[in-house]
């Protein structure tokens, strides 16, 4: 058996890289792929401890399931509105979008 301290230092490998990618990425789509990966880290963790804590049976899983339908919502909103950018400033870079007036 895995012990949880390995999986709490998966997901805090996967927040740690989420943060850079989020910070140090000038691309719209790179950014959101990095929050996705932050929240896949949340992930990790709700079921690490649902696993190690078993308080409530199916608790972990519902808030696994929430979170992953909200990311997917997220990603929806967020590639819309990028298309959105794009198609108004030919431009995904985040520091070139200044202004969403046009």
């Amino acid at each position: 058996m895995i012990p949880l301290s390995w999986y709490l230092i998966l997901a805090a490998a996967m927040v740690c890289i989420g943060l850079f990618g989020v910070i140090a990425r000038r691309n719209a789509i790179a950014m959101l792929l990095s929050v996705e990966l932050i929240l896949n880290a949340v992930n990790i963790n709700l079921l690490a401890f649902w696993r190690y804590v078993d308080v409530v049976h199916a608790a972990g899983q519902v808030f696994v399931v929430m979170v992953i339908t909200a990311a997917a919502a997220e990603v929806a909103v967020g590639l819309a509105i990028i298309i959105a950018v794009y198609r108004k400033q030919k431009t995904i870079v985040t520091d070139d979008v200044s202004d969403l007036k046009g």
